[in-house]
This record gives C-alpha cells, sequence and structure tokens, in this order.
C-alpha cells in the first residue's frame, strides 16, 4: 500500500511539473550514440535550452491543435526545447531545432519525434522524484529514454531504439547546466 501512494505522489501532475520545472535551463550536452551490435560510437555537443510553458501557453495550443485535441486548452504544462548540436569528429555545418512537449494525464505530447516530424505522443512516468522514463513508439520502432537529475548542476540521459525487438541503438547524454 505504501508504493502506491509513493507512485500516486510521484506521478501526480505537481510532481511531474516541477521535474519540468526542473529541468528549465541552458544545457551543455554531451552525448555519445552507440549503433548496434557493433557498438561503433558517434560523439556529439550540443547547447540546449528548455523552457517551461504553463497551460493555455500559444505553444501548447498548436500542440494541442497538431494532435487534433478538441480542448485546445487541456495540455497542463510542458516545455519547449531548442537545440544546436555538432559532431565531434566530422566537420560539417551545426544541426539546429526545436521541438515542443505538453502533458496530459501519463502521456506525453510531442511536435516530433525523434527519427519523424510528425507529431508523436509517449507514455511516461518518474521513477523517482529525479527521474522521468519515457516510452515512444512509432514506424515500428520503440524509444525508451530515462532522464535524472543529478543535483541542480547535472543530469543524465540515456536513450534506447529498438526495431522489430531489436535493439538498434543506444544513446548516452551528460549534460551540465550553463548559469
Amino acid at each position: 500500500m505504501t508504493q502506491d501512494v509513493q507512485s500516486i505522489q510521484l506521478n501526480s501532475a505537481s510532481a511531474i511539473a516541477k521535474f519540468f520545472k526542473k529541468s528549465e535551463a541552458h544545457w551543455h550536452s554531451q552525448r555519445r550514440y552507440y549503433s548496434l551490435p557493433d557498438g561503433k560510437p558517434q560523439e556529439y555537443v550540443s547547447q540546449i535550452t528548455v523552457r517551461f510553458l504553463p497551460s493555455g501557453s500559444p505553444e501548447l495550443i498548436h500542440l494541442a491543435e497538431l494532435h487534433q485535441l478538441e480542448d485546445t486548452q487541456i495540455l497542463t504544462f510542458g516545455s519547449a526545447v531548442e537545440w544546436e548540436s555538432s559532431n565531434t569528429k566530422a566537420k560539417g555545418k551545426p544541426s539546429r531545432g526545436s521541438t515542443i512537449f505538453g502533458v496530459l494525464g501519463n502521456i506525453l505530447y510531442r511536435d516530433r519525434g525523434f527519427a519523424t516530424k510528425n507529431p508523436v505522443t509517449a507514455h511516461f512516468y518518474l521513477r523517482d522524484a529525479e527521474t522521468l522514463c519515457l516510452r515512444t513508439e512509432y514506424n515500428s520502432s520503440v524509444f525508451e529514454e530515462e532522464i535524472k537529475h543529478i543535483g541542480h548542476q547535472y543530469r543524465t540521459r540515456q536513450t534506447i531504439i529498438s526495431r522489430a525487438g531489436e535493439q538498434q541503438m543506444i544513446g548516452q547524454y551528460l549534460e551540465t547546466r550553463i548559469e
């Protein structure tokens, strides 16, 4: 019974909003992707900006419209994320992008996915007050992600990408808050 109460408290809207608010910052991200089965790594660095979005913000209203939700004010909060990334070994133009996340219950609405520009949804939960876990499925692929705050200054992320039941890639990230 105690575990059920803890689970409800962890996954309350206020606990999840607190996690999203704690993510609001400018981050320097170092990440490595391992293609499986060979494990050959690719390394990137990124500058990431995360803004908290309250209910009713124009970005969340637009996101609700993209997902064809009847009530465009229904998303309780979310985040706007912008990034600029560079491959540390390959010379080339940095990639830039942005995405919007909106929360309703235990569903995370996104304006785009990791490997698609189409709107997607993910199911999520807080494993503990500092760790958000989510699962996104589309185009025969599964993306399992974990984002963990480590104190105020750092967070780690891990992504496992699978297709047809086989793991294809692992992404690991260390992000440092830029003050």
